[in-house]
């Protein structure tokens, strides 16, 4: 059932690959791969999990891996003020939790909120992000064992 899976996940990544007009190969696979893992990874977190399976593989090349996925959006970056900027395979619309100790991001289903139009009366806004702030479960039990 698992290698089945993995097969699936293959299909799909080399179909994105395709669909957006981009050369497969391994090392775009396999980045791909480790997004759809659905966690949050910086550069240097993505570039160790890829190299796992493929043996070699630079942290230029996903620079560059990512700037044609995001050029093609299959993936979106998101950016953590005191931290490397978090990658993910592009989905449904949501918004972030970030841990503001430790850098952690997860995904929240939330609606943005309506645009305040009487305070931008001549703006065109096009899109709102809210990003929660806090302690993730792991840090708030070291900073409250510490305090």
């Amino acid at each position: 059932m698992a290698r089945e899976a993995v097969a699936q996940g293959r299909e799909a990544a080399i179909q994105q690959l395709r669909d957006a007009g981009l050369r497969v190969t391994s090392p775009r696979l396999e980045v791909l791969q480790v997004l759809a893992s659905g966690d949050h990874l910086d550069v240097e977190g993505l570039t160790a999990a890829a190299r796992e399976r493929l043996g070699t593989l630079t942290s230029q090349a996903v620079y560059e891996m990512l700037r044609h996925f995001l050029e093609a959006g299959l993936v979106t970056k998101f950016e953590r003020p005191g931290w490397p900027a978090v990658f993910e395979i592009a989905g449904p619309r949501h918004q972030h939790a970030l841990c503001v100790h430790c850098g952690r991001v997860e995904n929240v289903v939330h609606s943005a909120p309506t645009l305040p139009r009487k305070d931008l009366p001549d703006w065109e806004v096009n899109d709102a992000d809210i990003v929660f702030k806090g302690l993730c479960p792991d840090c708030r039990s070291v900073v409250s064992a510490a305090g």
